[in-house]
């Protein structure tokens, strides 16, 4: 078949959406993800298959901006405090990953008999994770926010600050002396021009979007927008460094700023067609005559350096004692080689420290990897996580979790003190509440008190389905963790509109966010903000605003009254359950006598009303 000429831009935009919308649902049902999918799709017409199109490298250098607008979005998410909070998983994480990672691969190539050059050039091509698929796998199963999902977004991070030195140190490995003085010159010009982006961005930024707002012309400001990550862009190319580091930089400027939303909003569809785009064109160029010609070699080259990162990757994982259901995204997404090795490898190809024929196998293997990842993915989340989510950190069993779908009209998300408040309430109303806690410990330690409760995360969106959420009246947000109370609100919010929410704040800003979320019932901690959402969660379910401000009331007086009784037998676990469970059969008791007292006199009321 023949393929597109190269100037038809009309004829090229209709193979490549035709082969994303085709090829890409089919690859989803399949349970193989979207990126599996844009690469097939790239096999697919590319010049190993129909050939529908002839230079994928020209592609690629256009698809490498869903990368720069990627990071420019991950910016966004990171304001100056929050980095400076991460700075560990950043600086320390990243640093160990790449490090050791390097050095065992250099140590690989010179048991080869590689010149050094070649091997060090090799190791850092490899030790490059892709970016564009762990945020994008990340971000596909909610897990941005887990230590797994803060530890990979650290060290893809370093990756691309790390990107900057490497590159300025490729040319002084060739043989030339001016490339040695091209390499500290490039450096200098680096940190100038970052220091440009960063000082000129704070004063300008701002201004200039304030500026163009007030226009009230929607695709001006998306113009702006673009135009604003295309600047930072080019500012980073002009000193050959990563495009993507510097719109990761402006978009941590604008973090804080009023602009924040707007700029996600507009830029979000461009995005995801630029980022479908790029993991096509790297379909594209994976070159089958160089695997063809060593296949042996390639398959070796490729294990080798997946086995050699997967074991520095799971050895911090252990060291970092993260959730043993996180460690193998954790360990994939960060095993595999990224799109940034391509760009070491092509680095090393013009600085004649690499031949022809060494970066394209670095680029095969490279690319093999990423086409490897969403496999291993699947087989890891068929097969072996099953298992593991029934294990904590140390490997020792979890309590139990929901496995059919629950109906209880309330559901509470965090059963801290906060949440077992409001939940003995509803219970000593005969009222259901499907309870959700993230905290292994406290869900066993609150089923020994009877209480059915379930672990799991609240801000998984298949959990909260199973919790029964799209049925359920009220959620009760009772999340110790802010940023995770806020997640779980747009979560509802989004999915479940019929919920009515009920929210612990833990101070005044958390209460703000939680208003501008649209969250209209919100108390902030601890026990008489409790007490008022328990009386709101009545109200929402039916009981009239006295009945519930006496039944709080007599909870309260209640609830001192039973740690008072508690009191002498505070290290005795087995008395402590005991009063608990003889206290909630009184409270119990003490509310259906109240009803009746309530029912004999609205009968009294009627009798004496004149007929």
């Amino acid at each position: 078949m023949e393929h597109a000429p190269s100037n038809d831009w009309l004829s090229a935009a209709l193979i490549f959406l035709a082969a994303a919308v085709l090829i890409v649902p089919l690859i989803k049902r399949l349970g193989l993800g979207a990126i599996l999918g844009y690469l097939a799709a790239g096999m697919l017409i590319g010049p190993w298959g129909l050939k529908l199109v002839a230079d994928p490298q020209a592609v690629l250098h256009v698809a490498e901006f869903g990368i720069v607008l990627m990071l420019f979005m991950v910016g966004l998410e990171l304001d100056p405090k929050r980095l400076w909070a991460m700075r560990r998983p950043i600086f320390g994480w990243g640093s160990l990953q790449l490090g050791v990672s390097t050095l065992l691969l250099m140590l690989l190539g010179l048991a080869l008999q590689l010149p050094w050059q070649v091997a060090l050039v090799g190791a850092l091509a490899l030790s490059m994770s892709s970016t564009a698929i762990g945020l994008g796998v990340l971000g596909e199963r909610n897990l941005l926010p887990t230590p797994a999902g803060r530890g990979v977004l650290g060290v893809s991070l370093l990756q691309d600050i790390a990107a900057i030195p490497i590159l300025a140190f490729i040319p002084l490995l060739a043989v030339h002396e001016a490339s040695s003085n091209g390499g500290w010159w490039a450096a200098g010009k680096a940190v100038l021009l970052m220091a440009l982006l960063v000082g000129g961005g704070r004063l300008l930024l701002r201004p200039a979007l304030r500026w163009i707002a007030r226009s009230n012309t929607p695709e001006l400001f998306t113009a702006a927008a673009l135009l604003l990550v295309v600047a930072a862009a080019a500012l980073m190319r002009a000193a050959g460094l990563s495009m993507a580091l510097g719109a990761f930089l402006a978009g941590v400027l604008l973090a804080e700023s009023e602009y924040r939303r707007e700029l996600e909003t507009d830029l979000e569809p461009f995005k995801g067609l630029l980022l479908g785009l790029f993991f096509i064109a790297i379909g594209m160029s994976i070159d089958f005559a160089v695997l063809l010609a060593a296949p042996l070699q390639i398959a070796a080259l490729v294990v080798a350096f997946l086995a050699i990162k997967a074991a520095v990757v799971a050895a911090m994982a252990r060291w970092l004692k993260l959730p043993v259901a996180e460690r193998p995204y954790f360990t994939l997404l960060l095993a595999q080689g990224g799109e940034f090795g391509f760009v070491v490898a092509q680095a090393g190809l013009s600085g004649t420290v690499l031949s022809s024929q060494q970066a394209s196998a670095l680029l095969g293997a490279i690319a093999i990897s990423m086409l490897l990842t969403p496999l291993l993915l699947w087989a890891v989340e068929r097969y072996w996580l099953p298992r593991l989510a029934q294990c904590d950190i140390a490997g020792k069993p979890l309590p139990p979790q929901l496995q059919e779908e629950q109906h209880a009209p309330v559901i509470i998300a965090g059963f801290g003190r906060y949440g077992q408040i409001v939940g003995r309430m509803l219970s000593a109303q005969g009222l259901a509440a499907t309870v959700l806690d993230h905290d292994a410990e406290q869900v066993e330690g609150v089923r020994k008190f009877g209480w059915d409760a379930f672990y799991g995360d609240a801000t998984r969106l298949d959990l909260l389905r199973t919790a029964g959420a799209a049925k359920a009246k009220v959620l009760v947000v009772a999340l110790d963790d802010v940023a995770q109370s806020e997640r779980l609100v747009s979560l509802a919010r989004e999915h479940f509109p019929q919920l009515q929410l009920v929210a612990r704040a833990r101070n005044v800003s958390h209460y703000n966010q939680l208003r501008r979320l649209g969250v209209q019932h919100i108390q902030r901690e601890t026990f008489e903000s409790a007490l008022l959402s328990s009386r709101e969660v009545l109200e929402l379910l039916g009981h009239g605003a006295h009945e519930a401000r006496q039944l709080a009331q007599a909870f309260r007086q209640h609830n001192l009254e039973q740690l008072e009784a508690m009191l002498p037998h505070f290290a005795d676990e087995q008395q402590i359950i005991a009063i608990a469970k003889q206290g909630r059969q009184q409270l119990e008791t003490l509310w259906a006598e109240q009803r009746a007292q309530q029912q004999a006199r609205r009968g009294q009321w009627r009798d004496d009303e004149p007929r």
